[in-house]
């Protein structure tokens, strides 16, 4: 099924002046909602439970959980973004918010690794890493990031601390920039559910290319995903062997790019220490501004992340195999492969 004569009708088809009119993705934790994630630290610190054998039933929280399904069906089911503020992160030491986090991510699902390094709770920050280089990945610089999606069902969120200034977080909908392009331009939209070579940025095995074919659009089982990100599909250009990008590739690109960068598509947002923000990269793309950080390295913009595979995520499309192995509704999938073989959940560069 091609998909790109027909409209996507879904409630993650929404603009940026919409969604600011809505609270429906958005959770302000409760006094006793943070007592209980205290008491559930408690509990795991007295009996030495630390990340690697942590689970749901030796971190309880009941009301987390009722929690964690509402947002689970906000992101498949309904606009594709959620939203948990109001956490103390301040009165918390650094090693106790990642097993907070670490704990809530139990909840919503299954992490996932973020790199071949086998990274399954990465750390944001910037570590001056070249973003246009062969081994480029945003979210270890403090540059501006292109609106983009994770190469995992749900990308989650955790703010330790923010910047002097920027970092400003920005999000639109695929499935309303699908429908954009299907309005005004319909032939663009054919290209975009077209295959376009990728880099794999370095995150291949030794027995995959460096590169492979993918569309940005598809729809399977009657359900719409987007992959995108362009500085992916340019870093592949520098491999002799892929062909260069045509003009209506780079037309389409473009597009893309325009609508979501709109006041009128995306939602613009900062960060608050404490928030928790979880978004579906089949329905949404996102993208930063560029940030300053303080001198002081424990003031330093950090953020935790985790790359999720949902229970309740859709069937994907074969055409996606590269990145989502198991396209099965409910897999586990997507992340990279772990060239070492275990899982880390604290980056060690400095």
């Amino acid at each position: 099924m091609t998909g790109f004569k027909q409209a996507i009708v879904s409630p993650a088809d929404w603009r940026g002046t919409e969604i600011l009119t809505r609270d429906d993705w958005i959770h302000i934790l409760s006094d006793s909602e943070i007592a209980e994630i205290e008491q559930a630290l408690r509990h795991a610190k007295e009996r030495n439970i630390g990340i690697e054998s942590l689970s749901i039933d030796n971190f309880p929280l009941s009301s987390f959980y009722k929690l964690a399904e509402r947002a689970q069906e906000c992101l498949e089911d309904g606009p594709g973004l959620f939203l948990v503020r109001g956490f103390p992160s301040e009165s918390f030491t650094p090693t106790d918010l990642r097993l907070i986090y670490w704990a809530f991510g139990k909840y919503f699902g299954t992490a996932v690794s973020q790199s071949a390094e086998g990274d399954v709770l990465g750390d944001v920050k910037d570590i001056k890493v070249d973003l246009q280089g062969p081994k480029g990945r945003g979210y270890k610089t403090n540059a501006e990031l292109e609106y983009h999606t994770d190469s995992c069902d749900v990308v989650c969120l955790f703010v330790l601390r923010t910047a002097k200034s920027g970092g400003r977080s920005m999000i639109a909908s695929s499935v309303a920039i699908h429908n954009e392009i299907l309005r005004t331009r319909p032939d663009l939209l054919e290209v975009l559910y077209q295959p376009f070579f990728w880099s794999l940025q370095n995150q291949n095995t030794e027995t995959e290319l460096p590169y492979y074919q993918q569309p940005l659009f598809t729809v399977h089982d009657g359900k719409f995903a987007c992959r995108y990100i362009r500085t992916h599909i340019r870093s592949a250009q520098r491999y002799s062997e892929v062909p260069r990008l045509t003009e209506r590739q780079i037309e389409a690109l473009d597009l893309v790019d325009r609508l979501a960068a709109s006041p009128e598509f995306h939602y613009s947002m900062m960060f608050n220490p404490g928030d928790l923000q979880l978004l579906n990269n089949h329905v949404t793309v996102h993208a930063r501004t560029h940030y300053e950080d303080f001198d002081e390295p424990d003031r330093k913009r950090h953020l935790l992340r985790m790359w999720l595979s949902m229970t309740n995520s859709r069937a994907l499309s074969p055409l996606l195999g590269q990145i989502y192995k198991d396209r099965r509704a409910g897999a586990v999938r997507g992340g990279f492969p772990s060239r070492t073989g275990r899982h880390v959940y604290e980056t060690t560069e400095t």
